[in-house]
């Protein structure tokens, strides 16, 4: 058989591959491997917000000798030059160490404002919509980033949001994401709720109760899997080979010990089935593997994984890391088992980033077109507290990783003047730029800060658009 003949027989056995219970779940990926046969590029685009509590400082995200420390807390007076370094000959800070094998597609942002938000212990809702919020206020004011981006990027679920609260007896709140004025979307709490919400929805009647008395998704898939690898060719049967062995990791109900060499893991607790545990980091560290898997199934392109994010979590305990004080004593400059505050949140920070680390490997390792998921998709990591315990959103510090398919510029660190300074520009407009992305330009989002008439608020950054 010649390669053109060959060619259209593996296309032909892709569209006549007829699915049974698991279909809602297996249709998406057999869309993209239908895609890689036929040699059409893979446009659609994936967003994943990962947000952790209580502030993120500009030096835990500035690359080491750069001096960057906290700026004044007012409109600042004078130019300051926009600085713009590639990291590839810069050292990361300790917190983001677990991203240097991905320097080349990390984009580290200072410099931002976001005083339309009100500050304080959490902006809430305001923090992804760039809106006007109350102080303390837990009302959704707009419009939120990843609903945006989920409307525009449809998939089963439009968003997805899971997270952890400081009660563990928390099944579901309503904390940072809204598609409108008043309309709060979930943030599931708890793994296993989570896990049947979404992986449940693959089957319907006997399929689904079949589903529910199963205690992993491949023991429901593996004859499905069976029968549709019969009628792949080889290169899309190892592929389906590769997406399938992402979900080993919902085999893995115990908790790992993290490659985390800050930590005062001694102190931690025993391991334990983590989607039932009251351990934060056990319940963050499912909340990650149920995400990728619905990245991957392409359940959603669009997930939102919070932190204690919130006023109503500001005193998330990280206990499974042996810190146990909370996160609000820490603010305040609590010290535990000789390690200062600062110190604290960076082991905290550290653990965060190394669950991102280990997302981006996961989409690395699925093949999608002539790349890999991790080339369509965006990670972004920010805290609802912009750059300070007690913030004020002078600015707001942000870890971009990926460029959407070669429509950002990565590796680079920069740096945006102050506010009030000539070249200042708005989180909003880093939104904007995700928009943009993502296919879906627009010029404005959330509200304009009205003590910035005379600055371009408008439209994405120039600086990271390729």
């Amino acid at each position: 058989m010649n390669f053109q003949a060959m060619q259209l027989h593996r296309r032909d056995l892709l569209k006549h591959v007829s699915l049974g219970a698991g279909s809602i779940l297996l249709a998406p990926i057999l869309s993209r491997l239908q895609a890689h046969a036929d040699g059409r590029p893979i446009t659609a685009k994936r967003f994943v917000f990962v947000i952790e509590s209580n502030g993120l400082p500009p030096d835990h995200i500035a690359p080491v000798g750069t001096g960057r420390r906290h700026r004044p807390q007012k409109p600042m007076t004078g130019e300051s030059p926009f600085v713009d370094l590639p990291l590839a000959d810069q050292k990361l800070p300790v917190p983001l160490e677990a991203l240097e094998p991905f320097k080349d597609r990390l984009t580290l942002v200072n410099g931002l404002s976001s005083r339309i938000c009100p500050g304080g212990h959490s902006s809430n809702f305001g923090t992804l919509a760039s809106r006007s919020v109350p102080t303390g206020s837990s009302n959704a004011v707009g419009e939120t980033i990843d609903w945006a981006l989920g409307r525009g990027l449809p998939a089963i679920f439009p968003h997805v949001g899971l997270g952890i609260a400081v009660q563990p007896s928390k099944g579901i709140i309503y904390n940072c994401t809204a598609s409108g004025v008043g309309q709060k979307l979930p943030t599931i709490c708890k793994p296993e709720i989570a896990y049947a919400a979404l992986f449940g929805s693959i089957a319907n009647g006997s399929a689904q109760e079949s589903f529910r008395a199963q205690t992993n998704l491949l023991d429901f898939m593996t004859d499905e899997v069976k029968r549709v690898e019969r009628h792949l060719a080889g290169p899309e049967r190892e592929q389906l080979g590769s997406y399938l062995a992402a979900f080993e990791t919902l085999h893995d109900r115990q908790s790992r010990l993290n490659d985390i060499a800050h930590t005062l893991r001694e102190q931690a607790p025993v391991a334990s089935d983590k989607y039932t545990s009251d351990v934060e980091t056990d319940r963050l560290d499912a909340h990650f593997d149920i995400g990728a898997a619905a990245l991957i199934t392409g359940l959603t392109n669009v997930l939102t994984i919070s932190s204690g994010v919130g006023d109503a979590d500001i005193y998330m305990r990280f206990s499974g890391l042996g810190i146990n004080i909370d996160k609000h004593q820490i603010g305040h400059g609590a010290s535990y088992e000789g390690k200062t505050a600062d110190e604290l949140a960076m082991i905290i920070r550290h653990f965060h980033v190394g669950q991102v680390a280990r997302l981006v490997r996961k989409l690395e390792a699925m093949p999608e077109g002539d790349g890999t998921m991790m080339d369509n998709t965006v990670i972004v990591y920010m805290s609802d507290g912009a750059e300070a315990h007690h913030s004020r959103c002078w600015e707001w510090p942000m870890v971009v990783i990926g460029n959407a398919g070669g429509r950002l510029r990565a590796g680079r660190y920069v740096d945006y003047p102050g506010y009030g300074q000539k070249g200042h520009r708005t989180l909003a407009n880093l939104y904007m730029t995700f928009l943009h992305a993502a296919g879906l330009p627009c010029d404005t989002f959330g509200m304009p800060d009205p003590n910035l008439a005379d600055f371009d608020q408008e439209g994405p950054l120039a600086e990271l658009i390729a």
